[in-house]
């Protein structure tokens, strides 16, 4: 054997050795955290445990309508004889096989490719540089968390309580959800890391060295040993939590934060409201009907759905030059500025039109909409400079509307943790010009944007809490 021959022979079995190495070490590793290790701590655990019995099912996820047999033109489940139910199953069956096999060969490989054990292999020293630099610089700590379907997630925890910074950004944790080929190691962490702040990093199920298969179920269940794991081993208040999600990772961090809505604060980076439009997008036009069956299903991803049910602080952060979470083109390269069609606009509308739906009826849903396809910084001051917004009278419409409400709602369950529940009634009696100055005003408050790729590392500055009023 020459001797190249025999140094590529010992550098694929010393790759081969590592590929083992990290996940089979991780495997032997102590249970650090299990989704049933919850005790009550005062208020920090106001929400519902997961009893044994609901555990085998997973956590509960906010179903689609469709999907629960009550779509238009068809009759209720009471209303149909068992003859006719029988009848449609039959009907629907080759639609639900087809799914079914769609949604777990080339339909998890598209939505989650980072589960393909391939791209692991390839990426293999890369995630492993990005372990010890975790691990070395910043001092992280890595655990093993069981999720209640038995899943063993892979997470890493950076304290900086000891030494909080200035702002006392090391006060709170920022809990990262990552994208759909993301990973701790190498991932979005890397930004509210090098901002100051605490910060907890996991992978999906499926993804480096957690265990299973990144279905919106299981996800929903690592992340919500996640949070349960920040709440009652780290000990963070949970006012003090911020959950970041990054495309895909939006599905989880909007889950979190609905379920948990005492939790500080949430942060979507380059996230969209549903993923029916993007697969749409990507798929053949013919394959729509399955498409869609597939998606709601299997994928059902519903960001837009699960924020609007979150009571606290948001920030939404668009990249202007991102083509991934954009429909405006089929399959074709984004031109510069083209922002009209990026997911997030969407996903700010149903937050705002839910939160204040008074001011952003009619004249204040079309201006926030001209608003949005700005495509740059400049574009955007722009056109807000154009409409002369008085930000101190936003300010004291929108403060005297909540201290009226909280006066009213005083010791009532509707004055929760983070205010008044939403919607607002604020903007009742006001004029066009002042309802769209008011929309504007909350747009900017709700979206800032930012001028990167989908794929480009946030910059630690970027990095910020949402606004409070």
């Amino acid at each position: 054997m020459c001797v190249i021959c025999f140094v590529k022979a010992l550098v694929h079995v010393f790759k081969i050795y590592l590929t083992a190495s990290y996940t089979y070490t991780f495997r032997g590793w102590p249970v650090a955290f299990r989704w049933d290790d919850v005790r009550a701590v005062g208020r920090s655990s106001s929400h519902r445990a997961l009893t044994c019995a609901a555990a085998a099912a997973g956590v509960w996820l906010l179903r689609d309508e469709t999907l629960g047999g009550d779509a238009l033109g068809r009759p209720p489940r009471g209303a149909r004889s068992q003859a006719q139910c029988l009848l449609q199953q039959l009907r629907e069956l080759p639609g639900q096989l087809a799914s079914y096999a769609l949604a777990h060969s080339l339909g998890r490989w598209l939505v989650y490719p980072g589960s393909v054990s391939l791209m692991t292999r390839a990426l293999l020293p890369l995630l492993q540089q990005g372990q010890e630099r975790l691990v070395e610089r910043y001092h992280g700590r890595r655990a093993k968390l069981v999720a209640c379907d038995g899943n063993e997630i892979d997470t890493m925890f950076m304290d900086r309580r000891q030494h909080p910074g200035s702002h006392g950004h090391g006060l709170r944790l920022v809990i990262c959800c990552e994208g759909n080929a993301g990973f701790y190691e190498m991932g979005c962490l890397s930004a509210p890391l090098e901002a100051g702040y605490s910060v907890l990093g996991w992978n999906h199920p499926g993804f480096g060295s957690s265990t299973g298969v990144p279905f919106p179920q299981h996800d929903a269940n690592a992340m919500d040993v996640v949070v349960k794991y920040a709440l009652h081993r780290l000990h963070f208040p949970p006012v003090h939590l911020v959950v970041y999600g990054w495309s895909v990772g939006g599905f989880t961090a909007t889950w979190a934060t609905m379920t948990y809505p005492e939790l500080g604060a949430l942060v979507l980076d380059a996230t969209f409201d549903d993923l029916v439009p993007l697969a749409l997008k990507v798929m053949p036009h013919s394959w729509k009907g399955l498409v869609v069956r597939t998606v709601r299903e299997h994928f059902n991803l519903n960001v837009a759905e699960q924020l609007c049910c979150y009571p606290g602080p948001v920030l939404l952060l668009r990249r202007t030059q991102d083509d991934v979470v954009s429909t405006s083109g089929r399959l074709r390269p984004l031109s510069p500025g083209d922002v009209e069609g990026n997911r997030g606009n969407e996903l700010l509308l149903r937050l705002l039109e839910h939160r204040y739906p008074v001011v952003m009826a009619r004249e204040g849903r079309a201006v926030v909409t001209r608003w949005l396809r700005a495509g740059s910084l400049a574009q955007e001051a722009a056109f807000y400079a154009r409409y002369r917004v008085d930000e101190d009278w936003c300010l004291a419409l929108l403060r005297s509307y909540r201290a009226r409400c909280e006066e009213e709602l005083e010791g009532e369950e509707a004055l929760g943790l983070h205010g008044p529940a939403f919607p607002w009634l604020v903007g009742q009696g006001l004029s066009s010009r002042r309802r769209r100055r008011l929309a504007l005003f909350l747009a900017r408050k709700h979206l800032k944007n930012v001028e990167a790729t989908h794929f480009s590392p946030l910059e630690p500055e970027e990095f910020q809490l949402p606004w409070r009023l």
